[in-house]
């Protein structure tokens, strides 16, 4: 996590500056007359953004040609759900 430390006054001008680094993950320390007052982080409501499609290209992914075989027998299901299968 990257650490920013601002005056107030530089807060007070540049809010929606630093509203967009704690976005991003970091932390800002808001100091008047050298003493640290407040700090700005990430919500703990914050949504993570959505994943956006394609995001998996170029990654070599290989599907089970038998992806959608039924569990027939008591074994096949207890391997599965082991995660042996």
């Amino acid at each position: 996590m990257l650490y920013m430390k601002v005056t107030a006054a530089y807060a007070k001008a540049n809010l929606s500056e630093l509203l967009k680094a704690v976005e991003r993950g970091e932390q800002v320390t808001i100091s008047r007359y050298r003493k640290p007052v407040a700090d700005l982080v990430p919500s703990a409501e914050a949504t993570k953004p959505a994943r956006k499609f394609g995001t998996g290209k170029g990654l070599n992914l290989v599907i089970d040609p038998n992806w959608d075989k039924a569990i027939e027998t008591q074994e096949e299901l207890e391997a599965f759900l082991r995660g042996d299968a």
